[in-house]
Formats: structure tokens, C-alpha cells, sequence
């Protein structure tokens, strides 16, 4: 593990300062990061000391799933028609998409065929308060198919 030192002075000026330690961030993987602010001589300043290898950062998100290529063909027309029906209760709700239901939360729903209200509590992810406040939605529709 290597260490670099970012003293960064605590002034509206600071900005170019900041830019360096984002570009830094951003171009390592970081193991550690300790902040203190230190006042000295009337100045007043961040110093962060990060703890780093080199290469690239670690992703924290996991790979994205293509469910077209994960789903056949009729699962995956389901799966696309619940994404619609989430995107417009999202909408409605002025809230993200995920918070209805996530993306694996979906293609699992779509592999359930009839679709009913107790067989999406079996559905990981998915509780008794997500049930009643959207599963109306995905029943109905899917009962129409």
C-alpha cells in the first residue's frame, strides 16, 4: 500500500486543489482515507491522507444483466411489459423505478405464470408491503394476457 498526502486550504479558491484529489480518487483503488483539519499560522486547511494501490478503482456495482438474453422469449415480453408498468407507477409516485420493484425482482415476477398475489410474496426481495401497494398493478395486467 502507498500513501499521498492532499492538503487542501480551507479558502474560496480551492478548486483546483479539490480537482486534483477527484482525479486522484478516481485513478486508484483507495484503501484508506483519514481527514483532519488543521489550523496553523492563521491558515486553515483539509489534509487527507489516502492509502492506495495502484490501477484502476474496484467497481462496487455488480456487472448489468441483459435479461434478453437471460429470459426466453415469452418471459422476457412479460418482463419488459412489468418494466413499463414500473416505470409508470414510478412516475406517478415521483419515485425511482428500483424502489417499486428492481430489475431482478421483475424477471423473477415474470417467470410466474399465473401471476398471483401470493405467489409474488415468494419472490425474494418482495414483502407484504410492496404486494399490497403495487401488486395490484402486475396481477391485473398479467391477468389480462
Amino acid at each position: 500500500m502507498q500513501i499521498k498526502i492532499f492538503n487542501i486550504p480551507v479558502t474560496y479558491g480551492e478548486s483546483e486543489f479539490t480537482d486534483e484529489l477527484n482525479a486522484f480518487l478516481r485513478s486508484k483503488r483507495i484503501i484508506t482515507m483519514d481527514s483532519e483539519l488543521i489550523k496553523s499560522g492563521g491558515m486553515a486547511y483539509w489534509s487527507f491522507k489516502i492509502g492506495y494501490l495502484d490501477g484502476p478503482p474496484e467497481r462496487d456495482r455488480q456487472s448489468r444483466v441483459d435479461y434478453r438474453e437471460v429470459l426466453d422469449a415469452e418471459t422476457f415480453s412479460r418482463f419488459a411489459a412489468m418494466r413499463e408498468i414500473r416505470k409508470k407507477i414510478a412516475r406517478e409516485e415521483a419515485i425511482p423505478a428500483y424502489i417499486v420493484f428492481s430489475d431482478e425482482e421483475l424477471s423473477e415476477l415474470a417467470k410466474i405464470s399465473p401471476l398471483t398475489i401470493s405467489a409474488m410474496k415468494s419472490v425474494k426481495g418482495i414483502g407484504d408491503k410492496k404486494v399490497e401497494r403495487y401488486g395490484r398493478h402486475f396481477v391485473t395486467t398479467a391477468a389480462e394476457e
